[in-house]
């Protein structure tokens, strides 16, 4: 009888541990955390200042991720490495670039404030040069006013508003003087012949004040005063400026209605 013969079993090979393959799979298991240490850190300071960095950053973290898969356990630590060092190299550099282009947007907008300050002071010595040398005697009357408050803005005076005409009660400029009084003015555009009297002085001295709350006022003209009104102005401390001072006004040879040290007993009339 014939006995059949069994196959003869292959042992399966059992899995034999390896130190060495054990430690390196350590080292990169370690490399890996720190890699991703280093890689959060940088992510959370760019996230803040640079997102773009922050990006590329992220992009990084996903590569060295990846290296960790199953799929890719065969890939070499010095690859992720490389990965790693060029993220950091390109978002060192788009750091620099967004340094240098908030540099240049600085200058640019110093510069441009330069500029307009540059500008701002051309355009005031302009207004001197202006109203230098102006015939008053030739303007109208609205001309006149307004010749006047270009001298209040040129000398410093904030607020110039002219308000003359119809129903003005007498105040023809308004403004505010450097030292921070309240300025009304009324400007008198006469010819030579023609005098300031008292009836003019006695209605603005009537709502200067008491309308108007001036703190300091002055009746400008082209012409001169007559006697009873500078006597009416030196009563109400009322400052006179005639043809004369106000040409050394707009020159620049005399004093402005609020550098006149003027009290009530002083001459009206500024020499």
């Amino acid at each position: 009888m014939t006995i059949p013969v069994r196959p003869e079993c292959t042992a399966r090979p059992r899995y034999r541990f390896s130190t060495r393959s054990t430690a390196r799979w350590f080292v990169i298991a370690a490399l890996t955390v720190c890699g991703a240490g280093l890689t959060v850190r940088v992510l959370a300071d760019a996230a803040r200042e640079h997102p773009l960095a922050a990006a590329l950053v992220v992009l990084a973290f996903m590569a060295v991720a990846g290296c960790s898969a199953p799929a890719r356990r065969r890939l070499r630590i010095r690859r992720a490495a490389r990965l790693t060092a060029r993220t950091l190299r390109c978002a060192a550099a788009t750091a620099v670039e967004t340094a240098e282009t908030a540099e240049a947007e600085a200058t640019a907008a110093a510069a441009e404030a330069e500029a307009a300050a540059a500008a701002e002071a051309a355009a005031a010595q302009a207004r001197v040069y202006e109203v230098r040398g102006v015939d008053y005697g030739l303007l109208d009357a609205y001309e006149f006013e307004q010749a006047v408050a270009d001298l209040c803005e040129r000398d410093g005076c904030q607020d110039v508003q002219v308000v003359g005409g119809a129903g003005d009660l007498g105040a023809d400029v308004l403004a505010t003087a450097p030292d921070g009084r309240r300025v009304v003015i009324q400007c008198k555009r006469y010819g030579p012949t023609n005098k300031v009297g008292s009836q003019d002085m006695q209605r603005f001295g009537g709502t200067c004040y008491a309308v108007h709350e001036a703190q300091l006022a002055a009746v400008v003209t082209t012409s001169e005063y007559t006697q009873p009104a500078v006597e009416y102005a030196e009563q109400c401390g009322i400052l006179c400026f005639d043809r004369q001072a106000l040409d050394d006004w707009s020159a620049g040879t005399g004093p402005a209605p609020w550098d006149t040290a003027y009290g009530v007993g002083d001459p009206a009339v500024v020499a």
